[in-house]
């Protein structure tokens, strides 16, 4: 009597503040992890989406009392193919463990690794306008022999193994180091495709000669290709499915402590406000993002 008694007087959202066995869930629970941004590294000191930095808020957010599902909103352009694949790992391990089912939602873009994150879910949902696909590997790079010929720097390389310098921006590009990268891009593009034919399986539209090419497409045309389960926000979809009266709650990545952050904040140029890492890192997240168009 007392534990029902005790549950019933508090409100839903107090809950949490009792032991386990106290908490009466009369309402649905759905908790939301948002991963936004490239993903892996973009600079050495700047960090994008990593297992690294999202494992904590996956595990809180399976980790909560009565859960119908959790809901995983993904914002991408993608990135690092490990990373993107660690992630998808740990949310299927994860799903699977706690017997939980995954809705995936798509905003301003899902693409490459995003996608393939997105792919973790049992059903994915995205806006009309969203960008979807992206099923493809790339690797880009500048080609600098000519500049520092002209400025008369010499290039001195020293190896031990061949193929060490192998895509050295300061050297003419040689084809035998190109074939190797594509051989290396062909088996991760490998990879990515049977992950996606695994996961989305029946749903998709193989007639489709392009479906795995690389290119994208925006919501409504990715939901008549099979790549999306159907168009929606988190919030529609979440009251449609479990009801007005779901609980949506956040999953906030953890904070760093007070001392971390303070320190984290001085640049590393040694005084200067302007970081050239911090504006390197800003302006390659940028062309991730302009290769979609956005």
């Amino acid at each position: 009597m007392a534990q029902t008694s005790l549950s019933s007087v508090l409100p839903a959202r107090l809950q949490f503040l009792l032991p386990s066995r106290f908490r009466s869930y009369r309402d649905p629970i759905v908790p939301i992890v948002r991963l936004s941004g490239p993903i892996g590294a973009v600079m050495p000191l700047r960090s994008g989406l990593t297992m690294a930095n999202v494992a904590q808020m996956l595990e809180r957010a399976f980790s909560v009392p009565g859960a119908k599902a959790v809901a995983v909103v993904v914002n991408s352009p993608g990135g690092s193919a490990a990373q993107s694949h660690l992630i998808f790992k740990r949310i299927r391990a994860l799903a699977d463990e706690k017997k939980i089912p995954v809705l995936a939602f798509v905003e301003d873009a899902a693409a490459s690794g995003g996608y393939m994150i997105a792919c973790a879910a049992d059903e994915i949902f995205a806006d009309p306008a969203s960008i979807v696909g992206s099923i493809g590997v790339v690797s880009a790079g500048f080609g600098f022999q000519e500049l520092i010929a002209r400025i008369g720097v010499e290039r001195r390389v020293h190896t031990a193994g061949q193929n060490k310098a192998m895509l050295d921006p300061f050297r003419p590009e040689n084809p035998e180091d190109v074939a190797r990268l594509k051989g290396l891009q062909s088996k991760i593009h490998e990879v990515f495709v049977d992950l996606v034919r695994t996961r989305r399986g029946g749903r998709l539209n193989d007639s489709y000669e392009d479906l795995f090419s690389g290119a994208f497409w925006v919501g409504a045309e990715a939901l008549d290709l099979g790549l999306v389960d159907g168009l929606g926000d988190t919030r529609s979809v979440l009251r449609e499915r479990f009801g007005d009266k779901v609980q949506l709650r956040m999953i906030e990545p953890a904070r760093p402590p007070l001392l971390g952050r303070l320190l984290g904040r001085r640049s590393v140029t040694g005084g200067s406000l302007i970081d050239p890492g911090e504006i390197v890192g800003a302006l390659e997240e940028r062309a991730a993002w302009a290769r979609l168009g956005l």
